[in-house]
């Protein structure tokens, strides 16, 4: 399992980025998502799930770039994925953590918001 301790996590979710201390080993798709490049970060975040599919920060950042693309339902699976696991203390930026199912309720809250009815 991966160290969480040097988890990025962009909080997108909750309509923020966190920042954090910058790692030559970005594999958590922060570098791209906070450039706006969601194709780059999906790519590399596919990757990386799947070599560690029970990643929280991994999901939760697949998430967030769904959310950008209008993938809510894509982004939606992923939240609830988290949710049905251990919840995980994730770090984020500047000595703050979050849980992740913390992370992935907030992020399910926001997708409702976009929610609309169709007839």
């Amino acid at each position: 399992m991966r160290t969480f301790t040097r988890a990025l996590i962009v909080v997108a979710a909750l309509g923020v980025t966190a920042t954090a201390h910058a790692t030559s080993d970005d594999t958590n798709g922060y570098n791209e998502i906070a450039r706006g490049d969601y194709a780059a970060a999906e790519k590399l975040l596919t990757q990386e799930m799947k070599q560690f599919p029970a990643d929280a920060d991994l999901a939760i950042n697949l998430a967030a770039v769904y959310v950008h693309q209008g993938r809510l339902s894509e982004a939606r699976a992923l939240y609830n994925d988290v949710m049905s696991r251990p919840n995980d203390l994730l770090d984020l930026a500047a000595d703050k953590s979050m849980w992740s199912h913390d992370l992935a309720a907030a992020g399910l809250a926001r997708i409702g918001r976009f929610q609309v009815t169709a007839r």
